[in-house]
């Protein structure tokens, strides 16, 4: 149902910071053929929650903040996350603003607020939409000036490209797409990413 939905976007967000998406992927497979909902994770001894996630960035870290939050999720909020960012932030171990906002965004399809972390903040420094080195300001200046109904898009786009600047072979396939453009599109496709820290 939704409220398993819910709680798998928190998880595979909370593993995900430090954390290739194809380590996540995988980790987040072994949980969802574990059972991968509050009452089960709940039930699931910690050395048993630290192999499922094996492979993912502070693993033993994550194996305690999940296990913390999903008590706190039965306790206080009857298995279901909570829908406000400040809330999720204060309440749930391991969850920063990005993450509350990221979850918001796509487990309740709500524009909460931009998630900034270290790419969006050097991103908005490039294009000159915030000029600030602390996340919270940057969100701040960009949430005053982008539309809300843009705020779950500029997450994702950012989120995607900083990963593909990130990655090597996500550069390679970058610069293959490049090349179907025409030559205007490409011009300035190319001038836009190299502003941004792309590499070919």
């Amino acid at each position: 149902g939704e409220k398993v939905f819910r709680y798998q976007v928190l998880i595979s967000l909370m593993l995900s910071s430090q954390t290739k998406d194809q380590m996540v992927s995988k980790a987040m497979k072994r949980l969802q053929n574990h059972g991968l909902t509050v009452e089960n994770i709940n039930n699931t001894n910690e050395d048993t929650l630290r192999e499922l996630i094996y492979g993912v960035g502070f693993h033993n870290r994550k194996t305690e903040y999940i296990k913390k939050a999903t008590a706190i999720l039965l306790q206080k909020y009857e298995g279901d996350i909570p829908n406000n960012a400040e809330e999720m932030v204060r309440e749930l171990p391991g969850v920063g603003p990005k993450m509350a906002f990221l979850t918001l965004n796509i487990a309740f399809d709500k524009p909460a607020g931009i998630g900034v972390d270290t790419h969006v903040l050097r991103f908005c420094k490039i294009l000159g939409w915030s000029n600030s080195t602390n996340a919270e300001i940057a969100r701040k200046q960009l949430e005053s000036w982008l539309p809300q109904s843009k705020w779950i898009d500029i997450n994702l786009i950012m989120v995607g490209l900083g990963q593909h600047i990130q990655q090597k072979d996500e550069r390679k396939k970058l610069s293959a797409r490049l090349e179907e453009l025409s030559e205007a599109e490409k011009k300035a496709s190319i001038k836009l990413l190299k502003k941004l820290g792309f590499k070919a």
